[in-house]
């Protein structure tokens, strides 16, 4: 999985990118197949005014798809990570499960072969 981690407007300490990579690849398991990219982009929107600023956008590239992106915003940031990770995974889970629904249908719409007679 080629992960990406973007801060702005902050640092970036090695135990959050710990934490984010992680995080993620719990979340993301059921899709290694079809994931080609992950961005994550870590923002601290109100800086020194605090509050609920802290925001984690996740972007998930897959083969064949359009991009899955989520967000999240929590006055803790490893919250924020928690929270946008797990949301991730399950929208992940419910495309594929689309993807294999669809296949399926499909499968089940061909003409059924035609009876030889003897």
């Amino acid at each position: 999985m080629n992960l990406q981690i973007q801060a702005n407007d902050f640092a970036l300490t090695d135990g959050l990118r710990q934490h984010v990579a992680t995080r993620l690849a719990c979340a993301l398991n059921h899709g290694q197949e079809v994931v080609t990219r992950v961005v994550v982009r870590l923002a601290d929107v109100n800086g020194p005014r605090g509050g609920e600023d802290k925001c984690c956008s996740i972007e998930v590239r897959l083969k064949g798809a359009p991009a899955l992106l989520v967000e999240d915003t929590q006055s803790d940031l490893y919250v924020a990570v928690d929270r946008a990770a797990g949301r991730i995974g399950r929208t992940l889970d419910r495309h594929l499960a689309r993807r294999r629904a669809a296949a399926v249908a499909a499968g089940s719409q061909q003409p059924p072969p035609s009876e030889e007679m003897p």
